[in-house]
């Protein structure tokens, strides 16, 4: 049996017969420059609407021009993994793929459907252009980075002052101060708290207040497997969820809302607080803009962990992953991926789409202002929490989802705490 059948037979085995099966079909036409000749085809999240897209899409025209190069790019959003572990199935997948290190993409490098990139780093010169804790956090328990770190997260807390002023409060830095900001800003008709209720954004909250009780090892653990339960911290910070959403602080039928529909609500002046990445800040128009600071989630007033608000920071955005058919080509893709790590690149990003880069520089964006007070926050400011995407299981990561809507209703601590277990549980 050969490596290239191996391969795919334990990839069939982990992406499961019934949806490879379907999309395999289609498989022939998912890169359709990879068979040509000095052709490199990139697999890429980085498209549509998404912060950066445009700014991408320009600085690979410019790599094919300036180097007579061919590079096909295959566009996709969410549905990106599953798309290439399909087609790696057929051995047809990209040579490269641009995407978030969470869920699916965590097992790729052990199952042979990516290769490590440890050695390159080095062969390429790239280690020292990457930022070493970016670096460590690409890096599987067996030592091997599993790609180059390219985009990462900082999820701060935007407050809008002209509302708060509006409502006589100032921006909140405690829970008390946040549940008292909510009902004066009700009394005046102005929504509080805004957040997707129903999707990832509300799920990133929920376990962001959780850790105002947990530590980085407890929050680690609890992530990973899934019971509440066992931890008196994550119970007391699900009471304190609990606590906020009965006292008002999230905006009137939140379980309806999206990420999309959250932002829309803070840039149209409805509501007067929003947590949101980073790549979402870079959309504020610049009118509100004017009139937002930002911060972190106000801390527990009793009982927390946390010294200041908390802000959740992580390197898990886009990765620049190689995939066997890349690693077949490294002679194309090694100028590439160093181009993708240039001066030139890396201001384009920064400056252009208000992006967060995993490379070293001192380059700040100018024409999003709150995406530079987010990367100039300090830790005399804020105090960092994890992004729970890189301890919680695969099978787990959509039907928790889920489960942390239901949080945003009106049921129990009790409620939650099973819901969520169940999650796991049936995953």
């Amino acid at each position: 049996m050969t490596h290239a059948i191996s391969r795919r037979a334990v990839l069939r085995a982990a992406i499961g017969a019934g949806i490879a099966s379907p999309l395999l079909a289609g498989c022939g036409a998912l890169t359709p420059a990879s068979s040509r000749p000095g052709a490199l085809s990139v697999h890429t999240q980085l498209s549509g609407a998404v912060a950066g897209a445009r700014v991408f899409s320009d600085a690979v025209a410019t790599y094919e021009r300036r180097f007579a190069r061919t590079v096909a790019l295959l566009k996709n959003g969410s549905d990106l993994p599953i798309v290439f572990e399909t087609s790696s199935l057929a051995g047809a997948e990209a040579d490269v793929a641009l995407v978030n290190l969470q869920g699916r993409t965590l097992s790729w490098t052990g199952l042979g459907a990516t290769i490590p990139v440890t050695r390159l780093l080095d062969d390429w010169g790239l280690r020292d252009k990457i930022i070493p804790e970016a670096v460590a956090e690409w890096t599987d328990g067996s030592g091997n980075v599993r790609a180059f770190p390219f985009t990462r997260t900082n999820w701060p807390v935007s407050f809008n002052t002209r509302l708060l002023d509006e409502a006589g409060v100032g921006i909140p830095t405690t829970s008390d101060e946040l549940i008292a900001a909510a009902q004066a800003l009700r009394a005046k008709g102005i929504g509080p708290v805004t957040v997707g209720g129903s999707d990832w954004s509300g799920q990133k909250l929920f376990l962001q207040i959780i850790q105002g009780f947990l530590t980085a090892e407890e929050s680690k653990k609890v992530f990973a497997s899934g019971k509440l339960s066992e931890s008196a911290g994550a119970v007391a910070g699900v009471e304190h969820f609990v606590e906020l959403r009965d006292a008002g602080v999230f905006i009137d039928n939140v379980q309806g809302y999206t990420s999309d529909s959250e932002l829309t609500q803070f840039n149209t002046g409805k509501a007067a607080i929003v947590p949101a990445m980073s790549s979402a800040l870079a959309k504020v128009p610049a009118e509100r803009a004017k009139e937002v600071t930002v911060g972190g989630w106000p801390k527990p007033s009793r009982g927390g962990v946390l010294d200041h608000p908390s802000v959740i920071q992580s390197y898990n955005g886009h990765g620049i992953w190689i995939s066997e058919n890349g690693a077949k080509k490294l002679d194309l893709v090694e100028p590439f991926v160093k181009y993708l790590y240039s001066d030139e690149v890396t201001d384009a990003m920064i400056l252009g789409s208000g992006r967060d880069m995993s490379r070293v520089t001192g380059t700040l964006s100018t024409d999003f202002p709150l995406v530079a007070q987010a990367s100039r926050l300090t830790a005399a400011q804020v105090s960092p929490v994890m992004l729970p995407d890189l301890t919680i299981p695969q099978s787990a990561f959509e039907p928790m989802i889920q489960a942390t809507a239901t949080a945003y209703g009106p049921v129990s601590v009790e409620r939650i705490v099973d819901v969520f277990e169940k999650a796991y549980a049936t995953a």
